[in-house]
């Protein structure tokens, strides 16, 4: 017979791990499932400098120090990729893992995001082989080497920040003309004398050798003129995608795949909550998921008092 458990978090990153906090110390017993390492992308960030408390602390340092509150509070942590979430006739829900199953009164979907693909050949071919979507796990690989980085967002330009420090020189390629990170970001990227950009570009093939990345072909979308640029590595940081699988049965996701709540982090399905960057929503940020995760626990325990009346 599977465990039964109050409140089941599906995702250890920072909003997971807070929306646990919350519900633990509402006295509920709760367990917390991912299918990899507690943290998530925080893990990938070298460093955090707008979470408050910290001037600056690496991503997984406060990773640590977040889930150390939930392990004081009793929470049960377990590895699965959750594969689906099936409501069950006594109002509860049955979660199905790759490795096992589980009951639970209320489900707090923390999923979040991962990073787009850009979908062009090569990419599949090169993926670890010069091809990364995280500078601080690979950018210690092309220590005095030049790389590119594709992408024109926050992530993009705090990871050519992060870069310059290690390689010899950073292209950013971004097919827009203007940057869309935060000032302060581009401030610190136009000021470093081992970044340059290249406007309305975007990257048609990623080619190499049989064993690594030696280069992309470009276009330019305003002139249409291509060119092959010399790289040993690719980094790319060109949007986000919704972890949402598991939950395509359950009609709360939009027309791409975001989970739709409401200001006390509802979704359509009585029951079941959701938080941070899986939801669809404007900023995408370390605070704002643990901002919603504090809503989303507190509602998940009136939700379960609620079903006693």
């Amino acid at each position: 017979m599977s465990e039964h458990f109050a409140v089941t978090v599906i995702g250890a990153g920072p909003g997971g791990m807070t929306a646990a906090i919350y519900t633990a110390r509402a006295n509920l017993k709760t367990l917390m499932l991912d299918r990899g390492i507690y943290g998530g992308q925080m893990n990938n960030t070298a460093e955090i400098e707008n979470y408050p408390g910290y001037v600056s602390i690496q991503g997984p340092e406060l990773s640590e120090k977040m889930y150390a509150a939930t392990e004081k509070l009793g929470v049960e942590y377990t590895f699965g990729n959750v594969e689906q979430v099936l409501p069950q006739s006594d109002k509860t829900f049955k979660i199905v893992t790759d490795m096992d199953e589980y009951t639970t009164d209320s489900v707090i979907v923390a999923t979040g995001s991962q990073y787009k693909k850009l979908g062009v050949p090569g990419e599949d071919t090169y993926n670890g082989r010069g091809i990364s979507y995280c500078a601080v796990c690979d950018g210690a690989f092309f220590k005095g080497k030049n790389v590119i980085v594709v992408g024109g967002g926050d992530s993009a330009i705090e990871e050519a920040n992060y870069l310059a420090r290690i390689v010899d020189h950073v292209t950013v390629i971004h097919r827009r003309g203007e940057l869309r990170a935060q000032k302060i970001l581009q401030d610190r990227a136009f000021s470093n004398d081992k970044i340059d950009f290249m406007w309305n570009t975007e990257v048609e093939e990623v080619i190499g050798t049989d064993q690594k990345v030696t280069g992309v072909k470009l276009i330019n979308n305003q002139t249409q003129e291509r060119s092959t640029f010399e790289t040993a590595g690719v980094f790319i940081y060109v949007g986000l995608l919704p972890v949402t699988e598991p939950f395509m049965n359950l009609d709360i996701t939009d027309e791409e795949n975001w989970i739709v709540t409401n200001e006390r982090m509802e979704t359509k399905q009585p029951g079941i909550f959701a938080l941070g960057d899986v939801r669809s929503k404007e900023l995408r940020q370390i605070a704002t998921a643990v901002g919603d995760a504090a809503i989303a626990g507190q509602n998940a325990y009136a939700y379960i008092e609620s079903l006693k009346d």
